[in-house]
């Protein structure tokens, strides 16, 4: 008898196929590659550790979609919109660099907490990326920023494919695409249907504001939003 992988098995698999990704980009823009970075060995110890915890079986998860790894988070740890502090804290595993807590990752904890706790949270969904991998270009003082993989039709060009692919790739882990999470309500969303719609990976995508955007510029009406997220995840 065949055993079958485990989604965790997955998820690493598809980070060593990332890590073997070369992309070539428009002028003045490069990728933030954590799995063959010079931290990678570190990156593959700290999601090795994280995701035999959370995702060693073989159950289906709902994909919960960002844009792009921040530079300073998923593009330095490889762990999709965990902080670095926190990841510390859970792996054991000393993360030599960026050890401030996130505003975003502050919210997504409270999400998980009302949601029934992590394990329940990991047991029903698997956070992750339209782009997968973190983009920065190079500003008119030129300094290297963050960018989002939506920010110029050029860019969209150049990482159309490798986006498809991504998506396609991760479906196989296990995903359950009766429904697909969006977080970014706005341009993120808005791209995400349009592969959707040709590609048809999921039958219905939900919006979801950014925990940035409520954070930073609308946390007087943060019990709305974190109750617009517990309806839609406990969706059924």
């Amino acid at each position: 008898m065949i055993s079958q992988n485990t989604f965790a098995e997955k998820v690493l698999e598809f980070n060593r196929a990332l890590a073997q990704i070369n992309l070539c980009l428009p002028d003045k823009y490069r990728i933030i590659n954590p799995y063959s970075g010079g931290q990678k060995e570190l990156v593959h110890k700290i999601t090795t550790r994280f995701t035999q915890k959370h995702f060693n079986d073989t159950k289906p998860r709902r994909l919960i979609l960002g844009s792009s790894p921040a530079r300073s988070g998923t593009a330095v740890t490889g762990v999709p919109f965990e902080d670095a502090k926190y990841l510390q804290k859970e792996t054991g595993i000393f993360i030599d660099k960026v050890h401030a807590s996130q505003a975003s990752s502050r919210f997504l904890y409270d999400v998980m907490r009302n949601y029934g706790g992590r394990e329940k949270f990991y047991d029903n969904f698997f956070m992750s990326f339209v782009c997968p991998l973190g983009l920065v270009k190079t500003n008119t003082k030129g300094n290297e920023v963050n960018c989002n993989y939506y920010e110029s039709k050029k860019l969209q060009e150049y990482l159309l494919p490798f986006i498809v692919s991504s998506l396609r790739s991760q479906i196989k882990f296990g995903v359950d695409t009766s429904v697909c999470y969006c977080i970014g309500s706005g341009e993120n969303y808005k791209f995400l249907t349009q592969i959707n719609n040709e590609y048809h990976f999921f039958e219905k995508i939900i919006p979801l504001e950014h925990p940035r955007f409520i954070t930073q510029y609308n946390s007087k009406n943060i019990d709305w939003y974190m109750k617009k997220y517990m309806t839609a995840l406990r969706l059924v």
